[in-house]
């Protein structure tokens, strides 16, 4: 079962600032998902191993993220992935219907197998530190899909106590010198987050339409939207933070079931 879900950022801001209210909010997030007493994580990521028309979901046993432009090797996380839970989750979206396939790295046997993973894994994971299923959503599939996959992870995770994290910023159009430069559809669809989120009110993501999400220049849209389906509208929700420190959006809220 879903004890705990959290909507958290992965931009490198959390380590540059530790004393800004993103790193506090994942402090504080992490203290939340530990009283949980959830002994796993399912974390959907807008990065990762993408898969034209399937969700993805990362079967191996070590996850070591991969040195990158983001993030100093001091932070580079490696954990432990989830293999059973892993294959649950896969069976899950098949019954329900989805496309989705599982994926390793340099081995097909999941024990065998250590995953390069992004900084969309790699940054939440190092302040969450449990055993993780990655998965990654499909853009081109419809909202309601990505609700229902939710759904199906969250059935996947049987009696098991398991969080759901979507690992999410949002618009990157902030300021025009940022490497997306300047996007008038950023401020608005970070604000409307921020009220669906107080409110509540994920369900109302589901008549959104993603191109939104895609002038906004924000990688958030469908992670919420799986986190919908996998909480449900029976918790209480608390936005702990947001902040523009550079030129994305970035949001701290957690999500306990009531």
């Amino acid at each position: 079962m879903i004890v705990f879900g959290a909507i958290a950022p992965h931009g490198n801001p959390v380590y540059e600032q530790p004393d800004g209210p993103t790193a506090r909010g994942m402090h504080e997030l992490a203290r939340r998902l530990e009283a949980s007493a959830a002994e796993a994580v399912i974390l959907a990521t807008p990065h990762g191993t993408l898969l034209d028309g399937h969700f993805g979901v990362v079967r191996s046993a070590v996850l070591s993220e991969h040195a990158n432009q983001f993030v100093d090797a001091e932070h580079l996380y490696e954990g432990s992935g989830e293999p059973e839970l892993a294959a649950a989750c896969i069976e899950a979206l098949h019954r329900a219907n989805l496309p989705a396939l599982g994926i390793t790295f340099g081995t097909t046997a999941a024990g065998g197998s250590t995953m390069p993973i992004d900084w969309g894994a790699g940054i939440p994971l190092s302040f969450f530190r449990k055993p993780a299923v990655i998965v990654t959503p499909c853009r081109a599939l419809s909202n309601a899909d990505h609700v229902r996959a939710g759904e199906a992870l969250a059935h996947a995770a049987g009696d098991r106590a398991v969080a759901f994290i979507a690992s999410a910023d949002h618009g990157h159009g902030h300021v025009a010198d940022g490497p997306y430069g300047f996007s008038e559809h950023s401020a608005p669809y970070d604000e409307d987050v921020r009220d669906v989120i107080r409110r509540n009110a994920l369900a109302e993501l589901v008549g959104w339409d993603p191109q939104r999400a895609r002038d906004a220049l924000a990688d958030s849209f469908w992670q919420m939207l799986m986190l919908h389906g996998a909480i449900g509208a029976s918790c209480d929700v608390e936005l702990l933070s947001y902040e523009v420190p550079t030129y994305f959006g970035m949001l701290t809220a957690s999500y306990t079931p009531s």
